[in-house]
């Protein structure tokens, strides 16, 4: 029994990485990318696994697993988030690395693409004992980490608080005189200790402005249309807030507690509240009646958006999908298998590494500010965002109409050109 369960538990973290490589070996097949970039490109930098202990609150020693893997900084310093959570591996780290490549790279940041984390279910640890993970886990990286060399940032089950964490404990590693200077070693900080206006709802807003602009290139009135969302973490509350705000209609909302359903409606404000008071739960939420999970990609709506883990939408249930767009808010939420049979469908995805971008994006504001010595308030940070989002989405657009292809076969040709362009006009040491 629990060979089959460790099986099962694999499989999706192998597919990321499969999927993501797939993704890349499409889009360079089309472009003819030249071979050596090629190989640079399909391997990482650099990957740090650490092995780290930390005393529980019962005086208890535990032994923890951390992860880095840094996939290509030509572009500028790694750049992405840490997790955690019980899937997290070398093969996902290796897999979001190179999507944030990728992500940053679409954007026209001066970013590479990191990812990493720790290996374990956060509900299981006291917040002292979260604290002191979370400090030990930052020593142990030490100097694999820092403001112009890779830039951590929150993910799954990592916030604001997290960082500040982080921050700390890196800053205090350095001398005096240099301390103030590594301010921008993470971003997603709280507001009191670096953090940036509008970082906390850039990924969310960044869903949101796609979809948007998705609803206006097909010339389709977002009032009124249905839309569920998988996750109801930072990404798909916001993303909820603002679509509500233009007369759309959350109908349901998945978890990793349960799913829930209301055809008239559901606020987003009231389940956040909700959630925070019930231990980050939906389940029991009166303002809609529980489902089966099973039935959640299956329901009638407009807009499907998956914003929690990746894996999500396979070939199990690609095939009841109702929805006419697909909003990826989380990172390598469809299977390439089951992106086929959607796209067959005649069903739009707006890919993760556009749909999701505005958070890497709102670090990326986050970092010049701390750098420069320079605060923005939230109107500036929101309109430079939509600004940044809108360029990108264009980009792909037109990709898509002068090339006869789906929108995330645009966006890593995009993505993979700016890389190649690089490495031909810099060349390869030695």
């Amino acid at each position: 029994m629990t060979t089959t369960l460790t099986s099962k538990k694999k499989q999706p973290k192998q597919g990321m990485l499969n999927n993501v490589m797939r993704q890349f070996n499409n889009a360079a097949d089309i472009i003819e990318l030249n071979t050596n970039i090629r190989k640079i490109l399909e391997v990482t930098n650099s990957e740090f696994i650490v092995h780290f202990p930390v005393r529980m609150d019962n005086g208890a020693i535990e032994i923890f697993t951390g992860y880095r893997v840094q996939h290509n900084n030509a572009l500028g310093p790694y750049k992405g988030g840490l997790r955690y959570h019980p899937t997290v591996d070398i093969d996902a780290a290796r897999a979001l690395a190179m999507w944030m490549t990728w992500k940053t790279s679409l954007a026209g940041l001066p970013y590479g693409g990191a990812k990493g984390g720790i290996q374990l279910d956060p509900t299981k640890y006291s917040q002292d004992e979260l604290q002191r993970i979370t400090r030990r886990f930052t020593y142990a990286l030490g100097d694999n980490i820092g403001p112009e060399l890779d830039i951590p940032a929150p993910d799954v089950n990592t916030n604001p608080q997290t960082m500040a964490w982080i921050l700390d404990t890196y800053m205090s590693t350095k001398s005096p005189n240099e301390r103030s200077k590594n301010l921008h070693v993470v971003t997603g900080k709280p507001i009191g200790a670096g953090g940036s206006e509008g970082r906390d709802r850039a990924t969310g807003y960044g869903v949101f402005l796609t979809i948007k602009f998705w609803a206006e290139h097909k010339n389709i009135a977002l009032k009124n249309k249905r839309f569920i969302v998988q996750g109801f973490g930072n990404v798909g509350y916001w993303a909820a807030h603002f679509l509500k705000k233009e007369g759309a209609i959350l109908t349901a909302v998945q978890d990793a507690y349960g799913s829930i359903y209301n055809e008239a409606g559901i606020s987003p404000e009231d389940l956040l509240d909700y959630a925070k008071a019930n231990k980050g739960s939906i389940s029991g939420f009166a303002g809609a009646s529980p489902i089966d999970n099973t039935e959640f990609f299956g329901l009638d709506c407009d807009i499907c958006i998956p914003a929690a883990l990746g894996n999500q939408i396979t070939v199990n249930n690609a095939t009841m999908i109702k929805a006419s767009l697909i909003a990826e808010g989380a990172n390598g939420p469809t299977d390439v298998k089951a992106e086929e049979i959607l796209l067959k469908r005649g069903i739009d995805i707006i890919p993760d590494i556009l749909c999701n971008s505005g958070g890497v994006i709102g670090s990326y504001f986050e970092w010049l500010q701390n750098r420069n010595g320079e605060i923005w308030h939230l109107d500036e940070v929101l309109e430079k965002l939509e600004r940044k989002m809108r360029e990108s989405f264009n980009k792909v657009v037109q990709k898509t109409k002068t090339q006869k292809m789906d929108m995330r076969t645009a966006a890593f040709v995009i993505a993979i050109e700016r890389l190649e362009d690089t490495y031909v006009q810099r060349g390869i040491f030695p």
